[in-house]
């Protein structure tokens, strides 16, 4: 009687049935994750916006840009320094011998540029995916388990012929409990998806404009 009673979540959990089991341990699991990502986001998207602010003061404090590109050398650390070196990699490349330029500079540190900040993008959207698939699947694995142990609830009703609210009562709490861990899983994951997407689509624009910046100087340089 004393264990029928006992509503504490490990009790729930130690009297589901394996299926049931299951579904909340893969439920935990997709929580860690989860959480896991959240944390390794928010840390890798706050070095960006440090990294990007000290370069941004870097590049605009005067100093000439081929310094600046000796100074950080053709394999930074840096996002926006990689974009830079992308593009200044191109520039000098683009230098004949006799100090004239090849055909279609400008084109080509453009493209330079674009692929430097298509990888950037892909590393600042590294994990994001994943909570995007638990926001939108873990409350419907929850309400699996969910379904799965009602059923087997009413089966052990049936079986032992009593409705008495003290047999129904523990199956039903077993069963809800894996749809509270579903939306325990999905709530923050779903959350934080939406807030690290837009926090990705800020830092990535921050690239993408100083990019532009960029071309121009380099643009007006190529003309005169």
């Amino acid at each position: 009687m004393e264990a029928a009673t006992d509503f504490t979540m490990w009790a729930l959990f130690a009297r589901a049935t394996i299926t049931v089991k299951i579904v909340m341990i893969m439920l935990m699991a997709a929580s860690v994750w989860c959480w896991a990502v959240i944390i390794d986001k928010i840390r890798q998207y706050r070095r960006a916006r440090a990294e990007a602010d000290v370069f941004d003061q870097l590049f605009w404090s005067g100093d000439p840009l081929d310094a600046l590109f000796d100074k950080i050398g053709t394999s930074p650390t840096g996002q926006s320094q990689k974009i830079f070196a992308a593009g200044m990699l191109e520039w000098r490349r683009s230098h004949r011998q006799d100090g004239g330029l090849i055909a279609g500079a400008q084109a080509r540190i453009d493209r330079s540029m674009d692929v430097a900040i298509a990888k950037e993008v892909g590393r600042l959207q590294k994990g994001l995916p994943v909570l995007a698939t638990v926001g939108s699947t873990a409350p419907f694995v929850g309400l699996f388990g969910t379904v799965w142990g009602i059923m087997n609830a009413f089966i052990e009703i049936a079986e032992q012929q009593n409705t008495n609210l003290a047999v129904v009562a523990p199956g039903i709490a077993e069963a809800l409990l894996a749809t509270g861990l579903g939306l325990l899983a999905a709530i923050p994951a779903v959350i934080f998806y939406n807030k690290l997407s837009a926090d990705s689509d800020r830092i990535v624009a921050g690239y993408e404009a100083f990019a532009d910046e960029f071309a121009t100087i380099l643009s007006r340089q190529l003309d005169s």
